[in-house]
This record gives structure tokens, sequence and C-alpha cells, in this order.
């Protein structure tokens, strides 16, 4: 069992988590649940020992195996399964003795080595990390090539892969779906519903977590809170909490009023003195109840288009791809008020086809028509890995319109919940949630009237201005 008791956990000055306790029991699989920037990944970084806390006590099973799904990745030549393989640690450290043990010609040493490489079922390890690459939709002839020679998004699978090759008794999964498409999502789901650990699992995807997890862990007004069941039953439940709260404050603020009534009317009375000073007792040890809070939603609008043409692009007999086509004598003319969805298995083309309609990809072959007066809007998972790490929320908006006032744009991203300090801090501290946020702000203010969105579990949606 892993216990928070009555921790408090601050990042900067800010107060993420104070005097919280939570217990959290083997084999259980959680979903962590927060509005972005409450602190879930801070809390995984504690979890795996990478923070200190600010008050309180983190009591855990001395020999717990920790294993966390690492969301940047740096290039490098070792290839595909190798990086994979790593996520083995022991695994490695046996066949570094095994290597020095063979150089020495130490027989004993190497008879213990392959003993304990046999207990740890290492001889297979190549075949599983294949099978884990495989599952989240590496194709076989990309298993030698080099973490470099992937994009973001495919090494981030490769941190999900390697993740899952680690020994754990906890597995510790920040947004495992953001860049898996619905066929990787699916088996990822069954690994996870086999595995006999524990799993902490921060998620967006709704039914993801309604698929997988049995426990939610809510960030709540600074605490953790804890409910039974998946997601959709957790709404439900802190629907009622909630609902319950309300009603015990509203019930509490009557008995106040009540007696400071009472109080006011017959304080100086003789008779009445003896009970007015008893309910002023019973006022002072009332212990208050908060108001019911939601962490509401952040509400926004696309600014309106200055123009809005009956159709926005036509493409004629395209040919898309990069060494070679990955598809051809595609036509399709895109009209205002159009919702078009792209599907299909990997390697397809689909990201390939909209970063050629954004420019970002030279077309191979057939023409792509542009209306006069269109505004294109690009949101992709990647787009947060273009923004500058060192510039705040509103320089980099000051940068896309210096036209625009200050407080405009103060106003404006505020309605995406960036207030007070934050507007004015660097993003290189923001949650990966909060980046995307900002992402999706850049594009509302350029006045799109055609977006070109990349989703989570359906991969890419094509969709015009009009009635957003």
């Amino acid at each position: 069992m892993i216990t928070l008791q009555n921790i408090t956990l601050f990042q900067g000055a800010l107060p993420l988590l104070e005097d919280t306790t939570i217990s959290i029991y083997q084999g259980q699989k959680i979903g962590v649940i927060g509005r972005n920037g409450c602190g879930k990944s801070t809390l995984f970084r504690l979890l795996m020992g990478e923070l200190p806390l600010d008050a309180g006590e983190l009591l855990q099973p001395q020999q717990l195996a920790r294993a966390q799904m690492k969301q940047e990745t740096e290039a490098s030549d070792r290839s595909a399964v190798d990086y994979v393989i790593d996520g083995h640690q022991r695994y490695r450290e046996i066949e570094r003795q095994l290597d020095d043990a063979s150089i020495t010609d130490d027989h004993n040493a190497m008879a213990h080595l392959f003993a304990e490489m046999e207990e740890i079922d290492g001889f297979s390890l190549s075949n599983r990390a294949e099978q884990l690459l495989s599952g989240l939709g590496f194709a076989a002839d990309e298993f030698s090539k080099t973490v470099r020679e992937f994009s973001g998004g495919w090494r981030i699978r490769l941190n999900l892969a390697q993740a899952l090759m680690q020994p754990s008794d906890l597995l510790l999964l920040d947004e495992p779906t953001n860049h898996l498409d619905l066929e990787a999502t699916l088996w990822l789901r069954q690994w996870l519903l086999r595995y006999e650990g524990t799993v902490l699992l921060i998620s967006h995807d709704r039914q993801f977590l309604d698929e997988v997890v049995e426990h939610i862990i809510s960030f709540e007004n600074k605490k953790l809170i804890g409910y039974r069941g998946n997601y959709s039953s957790y709404e439900l439940q802190k629907a009622e909490r909630m609902a319950q709260q309300q009603a015990m404050f509203e019930k509490q603020q009557l008995r106040k009023s009540e007696i400071e009534d009472f109080v006011r009317r017959f304080r100086a009375q003789a008779t009445k003195a003896r009970q007015a000073q008893s309910r002023l007792k019973e006022l002072q040890r009332m212990v208050d109840i908060e108001p019911a809070h939601v962490d509401s939603p952040f509400q926004f609008r696309f600014r309106e288009p200055i123009k809005i043409p009956n159709t926005l692009l036509t493409c004629e007999t395209i040919s898309v791809g990069y060494h070679r086509k990955l598809f051809s004598n595609f036509s399709i003319t895109i009209a205002n008020n159009a919702r078009i969805g792209l599907l299909g298995p990997n390697g397809q083309g689909k990201s390939t086809l909209l970063k050629t309609l954004v420019g970002h990809q030279p077309l191979l072959e057939g023409k792509i028509h542009y209306s006069d007066h269109m505004v294109l809007g690009y949101c992709a998972q990647q787009q947060t890995d273009v923004l500058d790490q060192d510039a705040s929320p509103l320089l980099i908006m000051r940068r896309i319109d210096g036209k625009a006032s200050e407080q405009e744009l103060r106003n404006f991203l505020g309605s995406f919940a960036f207030k007070g300090e934050q507007v004015d801090a660097t993003i290189r501290n923001f949650s990966g949630g909060e980046k995307s946020r900002l992402a999706l702000a850049i594009v509302a203010w350029q006045r799109p009237n055609l977006l070109l969105i990349t989703t989570k579990r359906w991969k890419l949606t094509l969709v015009t201005q009009g009635i957003l």
C-alpha cells in the first residue's frame, strides 16, 4: 500500500495540494482526474521520488518497483527494439556483467548470471519487445530503425513501450493515448487489464478511463478525493457529493443567520442573555462548511472569421507522401460548413495529407486550389513542440498580432483559463495540457475559417468554421 499522509505540495509559490491524505492499494487501476495545471504530473514526479514533499509523509514499500512513461525522447542511434529493451534495467545490467565475466573468463559468475537471466525470462526479451512495438502500431521493418528516424509522436510510443517493458509494481502513465490510433488504443486497454500491478493513469479520454480504471483520484480544491468505480461512476458520485455539500452549506448558513439574529435581538436582555451566550458558543464551535465548488472548464469561442467563402479549397488528383506515395489520384472540394473525418490504419497518409494541405509537406502530384479568403487553422498534437518554451503566453500572442492591445490579449487568454501571473510566466514549466490549450488559443485568435484538427482516438478530423 502507498499512503500520502497529510501532504502539502507546492509548485514554486503555488500550492497544489494542502494537508491531504489518500491511500493507494496494490493492484488498483486508478484514473487521476483534475483540471490542467492542478498537479497531476507533479504527483507522478513525487511518486517516482523526483520531488520532495513540502509537508506530510509518503509511505510506500521499500522494494516498490516503479515505471513511468516519459514525455520526451532525445534523438539517438539506438534501434527501436533496443530502446524498448533498455526499459528492463536489470536485464541490461546482467548483460554488462556477463560481458565482464566473459572477458575475465569467470565461469562461476557466468553460471550465476545465466541462471538469473533465466529467472527474469531474459532470453525472450527481444521477442517481447517486438510484441510491444507491434501492438503499438510499429511495422516489423521499423523495429531496427533508430530512434532519431521517428517523429515526435512515434517516439512517445517508444516511451510507452519502454515503460511497459520495465518490470513494475506501480505503473504511472500520463496521457498514454495521446499519440495512439484506435487500434493501438484497444491493444493498450487489453494490456493494462492484464497487468497485475497498480496503475495510475492520467487521461482526458473518458471512454478509455471507463474501460480501464476502477477507482478515481480527483484533485479538488487542493485536496485528493478518492472515488470507487470508473469515470462515469465518478461523475455521478461527485455530482451527488457536491449537491449534499451545498445543501449542508446552505443549512449551516441559515443556522448562523438565525443565531446572529437572536444574539443581536436579545443579548442585552437579562432574561435572554444566557441563551444568547449559549448560541454564541454554538457558533464558535461550528466547523465551517465550504460551498460546493466546481473547477469549471474554461469556455471560449473562435473569433468570427472575416469572410467565409462557399468553397475553401479544392484538391485535384493529388498524390501525397514522403519518399514514396502513400496514396494518389485523390480529389475533394471542401465547402463551407463541411465536417469530414479521416480514418484509417497507421501509415496510410492521414497526417501527411493534413501536413500537405497546410504546406508543411510538399505535394507530389496534382494541384490544390485555395480560396482567396481562406484562413487556415492547424491544431496538431505536435504543435506544442514548436512553441517558444522561454516565452510567456502574452509574449507569444503579441508576436502573432502586434496591433492588438495588451488588455485585449489578456482578456482573450483569460477565456482559455490563462490568468494572473500565468499570463506572464514562461511556458517551459506548463503542463502538456496547458501547452495544448495555448496552441488552441493561438489558432482561435487568427480567425480561421478552415480548421485541420488532430484528435486522440480517431487521429484526424477536418472541419470548417461555420457553426463553431
